[in-house]
């Protein structure tokens, strides 16, 4: 592995469960305490990453084999990994990240149905086996997140472009959640598990209270 300056933080979680708003408020609050950082996503973090993304998300995709879609997010992140967030890294620059390997697993392992040894594999072939330092599992019901993703699709005029995995059965989107919350009892050092149906400022709050506690910035 090489050598690593910086701090590779991912946020993880059902469909709506706010990732992007927390992200977008655990970068302004890292950058006004001196830390240099980048904000980036799983799928759509690189160029080539976010035609990917198109293709992933689009409900003209729908006749997507869960083959070619485990194989297309692994793509993106091999990219994204030697385009944005190794160079960032190996530069001392911290990274927050919106989705990683960890939703791959609980998406296309455990919600798909495809082996789990296969998908890391694939991806120790991507990404080297890059892990992150630090993943909040924002955990929500994902009823809930369901009702607000959508309506943040609709709002946006996105439902087409990017509403693909939003039109996917309950019971898909309850064992993407079972499957993040095993992975945190897995790895409780790495993962910390945060209650997103608190209001928007709680959430941040938690975040940051985290951080804190964990000693994180001290460089």
């Amino acid at each position: 592995m090489e050598k690593i300056n910086g701090k590779f933080i991912t946020l993880e979680g059902v469909e709506g469960c706010g990732k992007t708003t927390q992200q977008k408020e655990l970068v302004s609050w890292l950058e006004a305490r001196g830390v240099t950082c980048i904000s980036t996503k799983q799928p759509g973090g690189s160029a080539i990453g976010k035609k990917i993304r198109e293709i992933l998300l689009h409900k003209d995709s729908e006749g997507m084999t869960s083959t070619c879609e485990a194989l297309l997010y692994l793509a993106d992140r091999a990219q994204h990994h030697e385009e944005v967030i190794m160079p960032a890294l190996k530069n001392g620059t911290w990274i927050v990240c919106d989705r990683y390997q960890d939703s791959t697993r609980a998406y296309q392992g455990a919600a798909r149905g495809m082996d789990p040894n296969e998908l890391d594999r694939i991806f120790q072939l991507a990404t080297n086996g890059l892990k992150p330092d630090l993943t909040f599992l924002l955990d929500l019901d994902p009823e809930v997140g369901l009702l607000r993703a959508r309506k943040r699709l609709a709002q946006d005029g996105m439902a087409h472009a990017e509403g693909r995995f939003e039109d996917e059965h309950l019971r898909f989107h309850q064992a993407v959640r079972k499957s993040f919350l095993s992975f945190a009892e897995e790895e409780p050092e790495r993962f910390v598990i945060i209650d997103a149906k608190h209001p928007r400022e709680a959430v941040t709050q938690n975040i940051h209270r985290v951080l804190e506690e964990r000693g994180i910035l001290v460089r």
